[in-house]
């Protein structure tokens, strides 16, 4: 019983390559919709750079008694999104795409949201959600491509992980904040002091 070549003819193949040539590395063999593809991508790479600004925001606005080693975290993760954000454009570039940086439509574009809160707490917690958005985000683009795009499957398979470490991160500080001093979450505004409420001391007075 004879096996089946693996390969197509070579003069087949040798034939194929020399047609649209301007097409670069997408050949004949590429069975994928590339418009729809090429929207996924630019897709991703909106919702990196909105993670790229969120990130940078945060650091900078970050206050507090943790806020150094928090907004540390923040950097790291920004210079992180950035980096799979170049490699999200030069993806695009390969597949005879343009990547969009247009900063209208930016956030249209993206799958998180940009969210700057007024505290710490917030701020983990909104990027959390959308380390989330973009895990989900990214299952569902590797599920589309599946094995007919392994180089942008593979790549993004490499950015989800990095993803998932990123939420994992969010969630340890999360957890781990009320034990450094400041509340796990926003605290609730204290209810008005009663009318029938002790008076303050006069230690408390002169304070004051």
């Amino acid at each position: 019983m004879s096996a089946t070549p693996f390969l197509s003819d070579i003069q087949t193949i040798r034939k194929r390559a020399r047609q649209h040539l301007e097409r670069g590395a997408v050949t004949s063999s590429y069975t994928l919709d590339r418009d729809v593809v090429l929207k996924l991508l630019n897709e991703a790479l909106a919702t990196e750079l909105v993670c790229v600004l969120r990130y940078k925001a945060h650091y900078y606005l970050a206050s507090g008694i943790n806020a150094q080693s928090v907004a540390a975290e923040f950097l790291e993760h920004a210079n992180e999104e950035q980096e799979h954000a170049d490699r999200i454009a030069e993806r695009i570039t390969q597949l005879d795409g343009t990547p969009n940086f247009a900063p209208d439509g930016l956030s249209s574009r993206s799958h998180s949201e940009f969210v700057v809160p007024g505290n710490l707490a917030a701020m983990i917690e909104e990027n959390l959600v959308a380390e989330r958005i973009a895990i989900d985000s990214y299952r569902e683009i590797i599920n589309y491509i599946g094995d007919a795009d392994t180089t942008s499957r593979r790549m993004l398979e490499e950015i989800l992980a990095v993803e998932e470490e990123h939420a994992e991160d969010m969630k340890t500080l999360m957890e781990d904040f009320g034990k450094k001093g400041e509340p796990a979450k926003p605290a609730k505004p204290r209810a008005a002091r009663p009318a029938s409420a002790k008076p303050a001391s006069k230690r408390q007075i002169k304070r004051s």
